[in-house]
């Protein structure tokens, strides 16, 4: 009988220390699940008490005082009241002379002449000329194609334009962008007065900057320009002042011992050796210009925004993809040309004295070629209009329309109740649990979530984002957003670990995958949304579901290079224990690479929420809902305006919590990496 207890006895204590270890094991995770069942519970009993919910209409006195702010900004640019009103609109309106000129230069004819200056052929010539100067003849085999298929696929004035007011925009954010960026690379002051400023342009989703740049300057190409060169900017700024800060301090501190001046350092050292890492903030700045260009066109911006929106308007999925293709030809045409010339000069020093004789003598030909062909393109009609044939547009349009036509009718009815199920049984669940709730106790949930994923940081800019959540009287769509955001990055998540994993593991996997999500990263959001409409219908799932289509790409390489980056000797210790594939994965390269698993959730949410909002147009309701109301009438610019506002703080909330939780799953697995290893089952030394 004694044996018998005192087997019991110990059995208990076993299974109490045992729990105790999972428990320290994994601390964050039972905390996470302990505050999430705890939410569980207190919903149950006061469901949709306290919600703060308002109607579509109403606005409360916080909307009002947005509305007067917006109709006096508005008659300030109107009457031309200021200086500022007055700098700001000279600017935008050299901006629009600058843009109009190079339109009548390239691709439209200014009376009484029926043709454009330079034409086609004149174009590509001018193109090639440039890319072989900046990048090496490599890249003209890339350039050249491009620009013909511009042209072939019938979209060559709307392809022209939009580089013309990318490049415009970039070439003005590179000339504020990067002294600005040099300045934040020696001043901590400055760098903690600007960076606050960044992180809002680059959180605010793109949708919400048309509301208030319609406000200031209409719609046209001004708006467009600025509305570019806004968001462009960050990228530039951020990473200029990154590479300044990365040379080498020993350099440095010779070149001071020379007795070199702060500005002839900077011109002779600094920003030759941060010359590459610059380039790449300018090859970013393109990419997020170029991205503006479906967005832009909401305020009649020209280019390739306007026949893909015509497409969304109409239901004609061929016409928006044709333009979606010549969009993403060109932002690879850009991101390769910047990125070759980002090593331009390390290759020109590797050629020589008789590479750079032949390069010269290259250039000279290549110039006097340009001017004939320049000639000719403003003499002749068949050197300046692009030839009707070959017309590759038509038969690409007719088969995708075909291709819609297809979904519309045979998978529209299951892909249907694909939505009602995962509506009913999950999406709606799990709103009312994040929305119904008190808002006291979805704010609390938030808070202790921040604190367990984050820490103090994390804590403190979640506290300020929700108080403003609230005060800007929209708590209730902010939390409906946020639940189709959240949503969507699980989504996302679990789709990018699945691929990212099988890429990291495998190179081949890795050259099969990238081209096409660099293709679905340079597609306009608007593209995947319309085979999506198809299929859904108008709804919050539709949203989510583009959502997941345009943020996949940008997770699941972050996720490929996290698994990619796990040490080899931390794998090959793991399979001298015996560990099989499965283990492998789970317990050494996910655990190790969780950081970048945490940096993947942190930019799919980013991602998603812009498109959740684009899904407004398309009846996904709450925030994308008020802003697009407030874009298209001005009785609710003033709500519009509180709604993007709130967008921005649930942008930085969410960014905050996982940049900062990444930091901490870094330092964790830093620490863990210093232990000594120990062969123990289950790789518990591993994890």
């Amino acid at each position: 009988m004694t044996t018998v207890t005192t087997t019991t006895t110990t059995g208990a204590v076993r299974r109490e220390g045992a729990l105790v270890g999972v428990l320290r094991a994994r601390p964050r995770v039972w905390g996470l699940l302990a505050v999430v069942v705890g939410w569980i519970v207190i919903w149950s009993f006061t469901e949709g008490s306290h919600t703060l919910e308002i109607s579509a209409s109403t606005q409360t006195g916080v909307h009002q005082w947005f509305q007067d702010l917006s109709d006096s900004v508005g008659e300030a640019f109107a009457s031309q009241s200021n200086w500022f009103v007055v700098a700001i609109t000279d600017f935008a309106d050299a901006m629009d002379s600058v843009f109009t000129w190079l339109q009548h230069l390239f691709t439209v004819a200014e009376f009484p002449r029926p043709l454009p200056q330079i034409g086609w052929l004149g174009t590509i010539a001018l193109a090639t000329l440039v890319t072989f100067a900046v990048a090496g003849w490599r890249l003209v085999l890339l350039v050249v194609p491009a620009f013909l298929l511009f042209g072939c696929l019938g979209y060559w004035a709307e392809s022209v334009d939009t580089l013309l007011i990318t490049l415009l925009s970039v070439a003005i954010s590179c000339l504020v962008g990067i002294p600005l960026g040099v300045w934040m690379g020696h001043s901590k002051v400055v760098a903690a007065i600007v960076t606050p400023v960044l992180d809002v342009m680059q959180t605010m989703p793109s949708f919400v900057y048309l509301l208030p740049f319609s406000i200031l300057f209409g719609i046209g190409p001004a708006a467009a320009i600025m509305l570019t060169l806004v968001y462009a900017t960050p990228p530039v700024v951020r990473i200029s002042a990154h590479g300044l800060r990365t040379v080498d301090a020993g350099v440095l501190e010779a070149t001071d011992s020379l007795g070199q001046g702060r500005l002839r350092r900077l011109v002779r050292v600094e920003l030759p050796l941060a010359k590459r890492t610059i380039i790449v903030g300018v090859n970013q700045t393109m990419m997020a210009a170029l991205s503006m260009a479906t967005i832009a066109a909401y305020v009649d911006g020209p280019g390739l925004g306007q026949p893909v929106l015509d497409g969304l308007k109409r239901g004609q999925l061929g016409t928006s993809f044709v333009a979606g293709i010549c969009i993403v030809i060109a932002a690879v045409m850009l991101d390769r040309t910047t990125t070759a010339a980002s090593v331009r000069s390390e290759q020109a020093r590797r050629a020589g004295d008789r590479g750079r004789r032949l390069r010269r003598v290259t250039l000279a030909a290549g110039a006097v070629g340009t001017l004939v062909a320049l000639y000719l393109s403003h003499t002749l009609v068949w050197a300046n209009e692009f030839p009707s044939k070959p017309d590759l547009g038509t038969p690409i349009r007719n088969a995708v329309d075909d291709f819609g036509d297809w979904l519309l009718t045979d998978l529209s009815g299951f892909t249907t109740t694909i939505q009602t199920d995962f509506t009913n049984w999950f999406l709606n669940p799990v709103q009312s649990l994040v929305a119904e709730s008190p808002w006291f106790v979805t704010g609390t949930a938030i808070l202790l979530i921040a604190a367990i994923v984050g820490g103090l940081r994390a804590i403190a800019a979640t506290l300020v984002c929700l108080a403003g959540i609230y005060l800007l009287d929209l708590w209730y769509n902010a939390m409906v957003t946020l639940t189709s955001v959240l949503v969507a990055t699980v989504l996302v998540v679990a789709i990018a670990v699945v691929l990212g994993v099988s890429m990291g593991r495998s190179l081949g996997v890795d050259r099969a995958l990238r081209p096409l999500l660099d293709a679905g990263q340079t597609i306009p959001p608007f593209v995947p949304l319309i085979p999506v409409l198809i299929l859904f219908g108008s709804n919050r799932f539709t949203a989510i579901i583009a959502g997941v289509i345009y943020a996949v790409p940008i997770a699941t390489k972050l996720v490929a290079d996290g698994i990619r980056g796990v040490s080899t000797e931390t794998i090959e210790a793991s399979r001298s224990t015996g560990a099989n594939r499965w283990q492998e994965i789970t317990k050494v390269q996910l655990p190790m690479a969780r950081g970048s698993l945490l940096l993947a959730t942190n930019q799919g949410l980013l991602y998603v929420l812009s498109m959740v909002v684009i899904g407004g147009t398309v009846g996904a309701g709450a925030l994308g809902f008020d802003i697009v109301k407030g874009f298209r009438y001005a009785d609710y610019a003033g709500k519009g305006l509180a709604a993007g506002i709130t967008i921005v703080l649930l942008g930085i909330m969410l960014d905050r919590i996982t940049t900062y939780g990444a930091r901490r799953a870094g330092q964790s697995a830093v620490v863990k990496a210093r232990r000594p290893f120990r062969r123990r089952p289950m790789f518990d030394a591993l994890v």
